[in-house]
């Protein structure tokens, strides 16, 4: 136990609090929502992300302008190691992304990444969000062009992942 805990049951839940922070970001990028990806960091946080390098106010509106042209992605967590220092908490979170977008180059439209996102999380007034990120990035791997419309990829498979508030998901946290 942490000395900053009261009891491990506040250390649970002080990690599931960061947990939920961390898949917050990852519906925020995919479905290219702003209030979530703001909610995931403090007004002061900074982030450095592949060509990005600033404050994480400014990434956000850099990522979301690029993701306008996305055509999709989604991102995968696991690994995620948490080592507590008083209100602070150093985490490690591995990361799997598959982004399709259009790309001059054809052969690179469709490209896998994977990373850690290397964050000094803060907890303020009871809440655990991010003061500092710093994206390592430890394998990408062009996948390609697919072949065909989107109709004709996912066939009956219906409904398709889509960005804020039309993802079938906002449909359902708006009745939660």
């Amino acid at each position: 136990m942490t000395p900053h805990h009261p009891s491990a049951l506040g250390e649970l839940l002080d990690r599931e609090a960061i947990r939920e922070c961390l898949y917050r970001y990852c519906r925020g990028i995919d479905r290219c929502d702003e209030s979530a990806l703001r909610s995931v960091y403090w007004d002061d946080a900074t982030d450095r992300h592949g060509p990005y390098s600033g404050s994480a106010s400014g990434f956000i509106d850099w990522v979301l302008d690029r993701l306008q042209t996305s055509e999709r992605s989604i991102h995968f967590l696991g690994n995620i190691s948490i080592a507590f220092h008083g209100d602070g908490a150093a985490v490690e979170s591995y990361f799997q992304a598959l982004q399709r977008r259009p790309h001059p180059d054809a052969a690179q439209r469709e490209v896998f990444l994977a990373g850690r996102y290397v964050d000094r999380f803060e907890k303020r007034d009871g809440e655990w969000r991010i003061a500092q990120r710093v994206v390592v990035y430890d394998w990408v791997h062009p996948l390609g062009t697919p072949q065909g419309t989107e109709t004709e990829r996912f066939g009956p498979r219906q409904p398709i992942g889509a960005p804020c508030p039309h993802d079938p998901v906002y449909a359902l946290l708006r009745k939660a």
